[in-house]
């Protein structure tokens, strides 16, 4: 057999950290080898299996990135940590020259031309949503806006738990990206987040975002093709982090046996 991939996670200590220590765990072909939390952290020095709610492991949480790669031989890092402490992670991982999957949103321009520069080094899987249901889903509004084209109005609208701390989310404006792509427009032109007032006619090259936050929803998108008598939506509604954490646990595993370069969740589902 095989031998499992030795992950280690970053932002352990978060909802999603603990469902990603969990994913980990009950994947047969993962062993979690490392598990780490900012300094300070009350969860520093728990075992991450009992700080996920599953059977004790053997793997401390630990505060610091570099040492946990320097004790243990990993294979992958995932990190779902917010996006200050990206370029830090991103660092480290070059200098160690382990593959990351990340899934951290809300990334600057500056960011995101930073996590170009390191795939030029590493394999890193980079994905606004690890869902393979979302993915399907970004196949099939690039489908729809091209055979609709400028004759249909689009809006995406987004629904999220009362602790989301980014708007619009990622996925969101990754489906605006493939939109736009799709339309042949540059949604940094296009984009309208939120209406208020006398706005005046819709221009009809533009797309919509509406924002929902409250509540424990854990995540629902939908797109919404308008046009002179039908209407179409696309939806996809998670009941579960499990569904993201599983992801990126066969995103961490799809990884290491890849060249240097940046790639999403279609490479990994084949989608390409």
């Amino acid at each position: 057999m095989p031998q499992p991939i030795r992950t280690a996670i970053v932002g352990a200590a978060g909802r999603m950290g603990r469902q990603l220590i969990q994913a980990t765990l009950e994947h047969p072909g993962s062993q979690l080898v490392a598990a780490v939390a900012r300094p300070g952290n009350a969860a520093i020095g728990m075992d991450a299996g009992a700080l996920a709610g599953v059977e004790a492991c053997g793997v401390e949480i630990v505060p610091d990135l570099e040492a946990a790669l320097s004790a243990a031989d990993v294979d992958a890092v995932i990190d779902f940590t917010l996006p200050e402490a990206l370029s830090g992670n991103l660092g480290v991982c070059r200098k160690a020259g382990v593959p990351m999957v990340i899934g951290t949103t809300g990334l600057s321009a500056e960011q995101k031309a930073e996590l170009d520069g390191a795939a030029a080094e590493l394999p890193i899987v980079f994905a606004a949503n690890y869902s393979a249901g979302i993915t399907l889903s970004l196949k099939l509004l690039d489908m729809a806006a091209r055979a609709l084209g400028d004759d249909f109005d689009v809006e995406v609208i987004e629904a999220h738990h009362r602790h989301k701390i980014d708007a619009p989310s990622g996925t969101a404006l990754r489906m605006g990206e493939v939109l736009a792509g799709a339309l042949g427009r540059d949604l940094s032109d296009c984009a309208v987040f939120g209406r208020e007032g006398r706005t005046g006619e819709r221009d009809r090259k533009t797309i919509g975002f509406e924002t929902i936050r409250g509540g424990d929803v854990v995540g629902e998108h939908t797109v919404m093709f308008l046009g002179l008598g039908e209407r179409m939506e696309i939806t996809h509604r998670a009941s579960s982090r499990m569904t993201f954490a599983r992801g990126a646990v066969r995103a961490a595993n799809w990884l290491v046996a890849q060249s240097a370069g940046l790639y999403d969740m279609e490479d990994v589902l084949g989608l390409r």
